[in-house]
């Protein structure tokens, strides 16, 4: 009888609690997304704060947990959460980006559940929709390994995120209005480093009263320092005044360990470093990010400025910032620097195998795209950016929903392989991608801006880069061996950069640019992965209970009502702990009374 009752419950547990790995460990968020008033670079305007911090909280977790994040959207327009990086294996449905999920209505609440997989490191979170993450909205995901998967390093005696990324005063709601108008955005006015203002390191270029960050450390000590450009659309070179970057870890990948004076880190990528604390501490120390690839005596005031501080720091910081690359008449040297970061082939990643023993240089390519962006255009009167001359429209109904109830013409599967000839267009083009095939993807970015590319669900290798049009005869640049495993490249102006996917994780995916202003007007497609096999045995995770419907599905959601600001967000955490908690109990009882 005890046993029946134990099924009984399991079975009721489960259903409430939706599809994850049994014995797996849980995390839970509970999350309120609201608008704030600060002033980051002196001048008063509204952000998007997280449980009232900017940036939001630190998503801090171990491979294989499982993540559950309740939001309540107190923003007065619709939200969606995207976990940038995060590979959620055979789970599209939590991906928070509109090709999958209908966004959050203002004043609902929705619970995100994902499982972390295979792998580790450092990544980040932000709003998908409406250029809110030009507002902020952000914050860090810090995925652990597992206790019997090595490290390839000693354990650093303290953890440090730095979210950085170029900065406008005018609210997202503007700053859409100007792209809406078929205006350019223009130069940022400034850099924020953790949600703050530069220092004051010179008194023309930096008001008073500016309040910065201040990173606190201990002399002797190493410590990790995840760092995300979480911009809107500049490149930015990081530095620390007198101390050297250890990078060890990339978007997941731990990287053979090579020290940088300064790095470039264009919008959406993280880079881990290990720091060590080895200088006097005559005086604080400058850390710096500056913009790169514009014309630098310009672009002065995009600098973000914070100060790292020993306990015995002597005085402030002062003098000149350490300076950046001195590379005007040089283009290739941030491309060599870009080159010279390789994957650790000899470590474990988050699972018990090395790195490099993933032979992706010696797998035969089974699908090839060529995909180019342009300056931006005019179509239909209206200024778009393209992907091989077309430039994505967001449907109503979210392409996944669209394929699991049948809604014929929410998209076509035809993205062209190689770029269009004809006038550029507005589409809703994705990619055919073959489930477990091999594909190489090369963007040719012939723009004048760089631009940084991301993959939702995936992983990539890096195999190779270089300024002209791209050849079949450029493959043989190809790095073939320990090209670095990450989610997010830069295209430099020019230039080209080849990626190759193991397209191993069913789902449909967003293939984008990371540039907010390229994004925003259509830089971007979907690439869709189906197992072929019988439904009996399909790989990819159900339908969550609680998803969500809009567009040609709307008449199927169930109204909710809008909560009382802050007072529902904690309801259903509440409930998924509360059984867990009984569940506990009653096996308890269940052993103690059989």
């Amino acid at each position: 009888m005890a046993m029946a009752a134990v099924l009984s419950f399991l079975c009721a547990l489960a259903a409430f609690a939706g599809p994850a790995s049994a014995g797996d460990p849980f995390a839970y968020f509970d999350w309120n997304v609201h608008y704030k008033t600060v002033s980051p670079l002196g001048v008063q305007q509204q952000i998007i704060a997280v449980n009232d911090k900017f940036p939001g909280p630190i998503v801090n977790i171990t491979t294989n947990w499982n993540v559950v994040v309740n939001v309540l959207n107190s923003l007065d327009e619709p939200l969606l959460l995207t976990w940038d990086g995060i590979q959620q294996r055979k789970n599209s449905w939590e991906d928070g980006v509109l090709g999958t999920n209908c966004p959050i209505p203002p004043g609902w609440n929705w619970t995100y559940q994902f499982q972390v997989k295979d792998q580790i490191g450092s990544f980040f979170y932000f709003p998908s929709t409406n250029f809110q993450r030009a507002a902020g909205g952000y914050g860090g995901i810090i995925v652990n390994n597992r206790d019997v998967i090595p490290v390839p390093f000693n354990t650093p005696d303290g953890d440090i995120t730095l979210m950085i990324g170029d900065w406008y005063n005018k609210n997202h709601t503007d700053l859409r209005k100007e792209l809406d108008a078929g205006k350019d955005l223009g130069m940022p006015d400034g850099v924020l480093i953790n949600g703050k203002g530069p220092y004051r390191y010179n008194n023309t270029l930096v008001p008073d009263g500016i309040d910065y960050e201040t990173i606190n450390v201990q002399p002797g000590k190493t410590y990790r320092l995840r760092v995300h450009n979480v911009g809107i659309k500049t490149c930015l070179n990081f530095r620390i005044e007198s101390h050297n970057l250890l990078l060890v870890e990339t978007e997941g990948s731990y990287t053979m360990a090579t020290n940088y004076s300064n790095l470039d880190i264009c919008v959406g990528q993280s880079y881990s470093f290990l720091l060590s604390t080895d200088q006097n501490a005559s005086s604080d120390y400058y850390i710096v990010a500056s913009a790169r690839l514009v014309n630098e005596t310009v672009w002065k005031r995009v600098t973000g400025v914070a100060v790292l501080q020993y306990s015995n720091s002597k005085g402030k910081a002062s003098g000149p910032l350490p300076p950046g690359p001195q590379d005007f008449y040089d283009k290739t040297w941030s491309m060599n620097q870009a080159r010279s970061i390789r994957i650790n082939v000899s470590t474990g990643a988050a699972r018990p195998n090395p790195q490099g023993s993933f032979k992706y240089g010696s797998i035969n390519v089974t699908q090839v795209y060529l995909i180019r962006n342009m300056p931006p255009v005019v179509i239909n009167g209206k200024r778009r950016a393209t992907l091989n001359g077309i430039s994505y429209s967001n449907s109503e109904t979210p392409l996944k929903l669209a394929d699991l109830y049948d809604k014929k013409g929410v998209y076509t599967l035809d993205f062209p392989a190689k770029p269009l000839t004809g006038a550029p267009k507005v589409g809703r083009s994705i990619i055919n991608g073959t489930y477990r095939g091999f594909m190489e993807i090369i963007f040719q970015n012939n723009d004048t801006v760089a631009q940084t590319y991301h993959m939702d669900g995936y992983a990539f290798f890096a195999v190779g880069m270089d300024y002209g049009e791209w050849t079949e005869n450029s493959r043989g640049t190809y790095n073939k061996w320990d090209g670095v495993s990450r989610c997010t490249i830069q295209v430099y102006p020019g230039a080209w950069t080849a990626v190759l996917v193991s397209l191993d994780n069913v789902g449909i995916w967003n293939l984008r640019t990371e540039n907010l202003d390229s994004w925003y007007l259509g830089q971007e497609t979907y690439v869709r992965v189906v197992n072929p096999e019988d439904t009996a045995n399909k790989t990819e995770l159900p339908l969550p209970n609680n998803a969500l419907y809009c567009g040609l599905l709307k008449s199927m959601q169930n109204e909710q009502s809008p909560h009382a600001k802050g007072e529902e967000s904690s309801s259903s955490l509440a409930q998924v702990r509360a059984k867990l908690l009984l569940f506990v109990l009653f096996l308890a009882a269940v052993a103690i009374f059989p």
